[in-house]
């Protein structure tokens, strides 16, 4: 078995180092000094030669590891991931955000605006300013261009290092643990991932700057000392077979001791609590347990324990409940969130969510469009009601919203997936295979896409407009394999 996963590892390495080729730059590696970044780095590496190899990445990441969707979680990551980049020295905050359904602690940044969590970074930050100092941490590694300094004084070629961390995250990301490190372990075929690791001087810089980024932001700045002593913690549990993010990020005792003088002169304040990460914790938790019957207890337990807490597990216990068809307990609980909080969104969400589940569609269409109704942008609440017409066999109507949703998120390849799907329940046979093609470009499957376009084209013989349309998407699709082709 974990010669079939090596295997497996080295053909993903392979595939990358050719799609790294086609961003059209050579790579040198070697132990790095930090030079000051200026037209020197640019010259080697630069923004837009990073933004394309990052994107070559992530489609080959893509094709190997799932993701989590849930838009709510997601939408969640994303407005704190970029209130954050506002703060930090990203000169062009484009973000690209893979959330990915694994319990491990992990979170990497990859060149081109590339930010990964596992859900399991929420099981261990306690707090939102905890999160966050990880997250400022990753966009430090991007706005200090780490991987182009790298590159700028390496000595041999570095895209193998690349593809390394490419196997080396998808292993993290699907096996996770022990799995992980003992297929790392038992061929060298990844040492190349050693030379990518950001450097102590990059780790100690992306700390430093990270504590910027969230002074900035008005968040606590010592919370990051708090999350590395949760790192140090977990650590010693796992003893010399830590986690992936514990090997790429290693924390030590100086680290810590750093971490702690940067901010003893800081002055002590109160930073409020967040309780929409509260709730954002407990639906990771209920929406990922494989235990439900012991989360259960957790949460019953949690609801004495504090305002935010408290309000968190009756949330976390709504979800489960709903999910074990206990649909009029769950409805109770929610209904006394519902009243102490009446304006979040997030409860808003999951009160529609639970009516679903219970088949209660009349009153669900009518919340969620009056939910639209005052937050018409939203796109966890469209993609919701595009799933609740899926649900309701009204697949026309959910075929509209997936097309609204794909429009708004182009890259975002599960809105494809889905529509895809749903096209195909619609009868609508054409968009069934332009919608398959979208997939497969943004997970770098080209000769599929390139087969469904064809089929599309076909089916559209009579549709001018739509033949053209769909013959430019074809010669665009050329090119794009063209360029990875280019060794």
């Amino acid at each position: 078995m974990l010669c079939n996963k090596n295997l497996n590892l080295m053909k993903i390495r392979s595939i990358l180092i050719l799609l790294i080729f086609s961003a059209g730059f050579q790579l040198k590696s070697d132990e790095i000094v930090l030079p000051t970044i200026g037209d020197t780095l640019s010259g080697i590496v630069s923004t837009q030669q990073e933004y394309r190899m990052g994107q070559s990445w992530l489609k080959a990441f893509r094709s190997q590891v799932r993701e989590f969707n849930d838009p709510l979680i997601k939408s969640y990551l994303e407005n704190l991931l970029y209130n954050l980049a506002t703060y930090s020295e990203l000169d062009n905050p484009k973000l690209e955000i893979i959330l990915i359904p694994n319990n491990t602690i992990n979170a990497f940044a990859v060149p081109g605006g590339i930010i990964g969590v596992h859900t399991g970074l929420f099981e261990y930050a306690e707090t939102e300013d905890q999160f966050a100092s990880v997250m400022a941490h990753e966009l430090a590694h991007l706005s200090q261009r780490h991987f182009a300094r790298r590159i700028e004084n390496n000595k041999d070629n570095s895209i193998a290092g690349l593809a390394g961390l490419l196997a080396g995250l998808v292993l993290a990301s699907t096996l996770g643990g022990d799995a992980a490190m003992a297929a790392m372990t038992a061929g060298q075929a990844f040492a190349a991932e050693n030379r990518l690791r950001y450097s102590r001087a990059n780790e100690k810089e992306a700390d430093r700057i990270g504590l910027k980024t969230m002074k900035k932001a008005n968040r606590d700045p010592r919370a990051s000392t708090q999350m590395f002593e949760i790192m140090l913690k977990k650590l010693r549990q796992y003893g010399d077979r830590p986690p992936e993010f514990l090997l790429t990020h290693p924390v030590t005792e100086k680290r810590l001791a750093d971490a702690k003088s940067r901010t003893i002169n800081e002055p002590r304040k109160f930073y409020e609590s967040s309780l929409t990460y509260h709730f954002i914790r407990a639906r990771v938790k209920a929406l990922t347990s494989n235990n439900l019957k012991d989360l259960k207890v957790e949460f019953t337990n949690d609801i004495t324990k504090g305002y935010n807490t408290e309000l968190a597990a009756q949330y976390g216990l709504a979800l489960i409940l709903s999910k074990k068809n206990e649909h009029e307990e769950a409805r109770r609980v929610m209904n006394e969130l519902l009243t102490s909080q009446p304006d979040q969104i997030l409860l808003t969400y999951s009160d529609i969510e639970l009516d679903i589940n219970a088949t209660l569609m009349s009153r669900a269409f009518k919340k969620i469009d009056n939910a639209l109704s005052k937050n018409p942008d939203n796109t966890a609440l469209l993609s919701l009601r595009a799933d609740a017409f899926w649900k309701n066999k009204e697949f026309q109507k959910s075929a509209g919203d997936y097309r609204k949703l794909v429009s708004q998120n182009p890259s975002v390849p599960h809105y494809w997936y889905q529509l895809a799907e749903v096209e195909g329940l619609a009868g609508n046979i054409r968009d069934v295979h332009t919608a398959r093609a979208e997939y497969f470009i943004l997970i770098g499957s080209y000769e599929k896409a390139e087969d469904h376009l064809a089929i599309a084209r076909r089916l559209s013989s009579g549709d001018f407009k739509k033949n053209a349309t769909i013959a430019q998407r074809i010669n665009e699709l050329k090119s794009m394999q063209a360029d990875a082709e280019k060794i």
